[in-house]
């Protein structure tokens, strides 16, 4: 078997500690996910003759529809790559979207986590987490809402301080000033956010490349054990296990100059400290370390451009303050379509 499972913590959900055979944290959890779908999929509109040698969202023509790399394990640890990987990859398609124009847009992880039915620190659904932002109708961006690596469950650090219950406050906040001098903070009914229009699910090293090809990066679990001690190159390891315990996003693909094989651009959540800058390089093709049998994919919808503008206090966005009416300031954008021809 290529895992086991140890009882390490009362975890609040009644769930049970995942670990490896090496002995690290399992943070996948496999769930029921059907798919919404409205758009034809690339796997069946795009030939395998018309994709190219090499693909990747780092570098199209000179220019990075990719943003910015994530640490899962900071303030404290946190086993949710599984929305670092979906958050990633969703917010690289609405860069892509944009076509690269303008800061970048990017997810409240943490609204994930305090909100989401996806999964927690012990672990979740690349898969879930996006049938969640759809069903949620939206998620915040991280500016209203940044990392803390905590959920509910989750005792670790600071986590064990605060309260990460879905209320306004743990959707989308802010603070006025030093409690001292009668600040506090509070949550805001307008804020911006991203949502999803359609999602799914992906396998196979030639329809994986057509979804990145068409629609932009992917979310994919792997088993990370090999992954650990990673110190660069193009990993080829086919007597590891393909069991998944951990979940990135690929950006692409390139071509090896040493031994002319293709490979898979991987942005992880673990820093750029590690790896390559944050990224891993594997053999294309042969589902080393099962990174080529569950990936997932989301559509993005509509994105706040123009934000309605709330006081520095959040005052005008207030849950006492909401009133009727659309917000004149909010310009969402649709989907793109063909957005690899940029």
């Amino acid at each position: 078997m290529w895992k086991k499972v140890i009882v390490l913590a009362a975890v609040a959900d009644g769930s049970e500690i995942v670990v490896t055979e090496k002995g690290n944290v399992n943070e996948y959890r496999k769930m029921d996910v059907k798919p919404v779908l409205k758009s034809p999929l690339p796997e069946h509109t795009v030939h395998s003759s018309t994709l190219p040698e090499a693909y990747d969202w780092n570098n199209v023509d000179g220019v990075s529809y990719v943003t910015k790399n994530l640490n899962q394990h900071i303030p404290q640890y946190c086993g949710s790559c599984w929305a670092h990987g979906a958050a990633s990859a969703l917010a690289d398609r609405i860069k892509i979207a944009r076509k690269a124009k303008g800061a970048d847009i990017n997810l409240s992880i943490q609204h994930i986590l305090n909100c989401g039915d996806a999964g927690s620190c012990y672990g979740g659904s690349h898969d879930a987490a996006y049938k969640w932002i759809h069903e949620n109708g939206n998620i915040a961006y991280d500016t209203a809402n940044p990392y803390l690596a905590c959920s509910s469950d989750s005792k670790e650090g600071l986590c064990k301080y605060g309260d990460w219950t879905c209320k306004p406050e743990n959707i989308a906040r802010t603070c006025s000033t030093f409690t001292e001098m009668g600040g506090k903070c509070v949550g805001l009914t307008k804020y911006p956010h991203a949502t999803v229009t359609e999602y799914g699910s992906v396998s196979g090293a030639d329809n994986m490349k057509k979804e990145i090809f068409k629609r932009g990066p992917i979310a994919c679990g792997v088993n990370a054990d090999p992954l650990r001690e990673y110190k660069g190159g193009v990993i080829n390891n086919p007597h590891e296990s393909r069991g998944i315990n951990h979940v990135i996003s690929i950006t692409g693909w390139g071509v090896d100059e040493k031994t002319g094989e293709q490979f898979w651009n991987v942005r992880n959540s673990w820093g750029s400290y590690w790896g390559e800058l944050g990224y891993f390089r594997a053999k294309v093709g042969d589902n080393l370390m099962g990174l080529e049998a569950e990936c997932a994919w989301a559509v993005p919808g509509e994105f706040t451009e123009h934000n309605f503008p709330c006081g520095e206090d959040g005052a005008g966005c207030l849950v006492e303050e909401e009133v009727e009416g659309e917000n004149p300031f909010m310009q969402n954008q649709a989907q793109v379509d063909d957005i690899q021809y940029i």
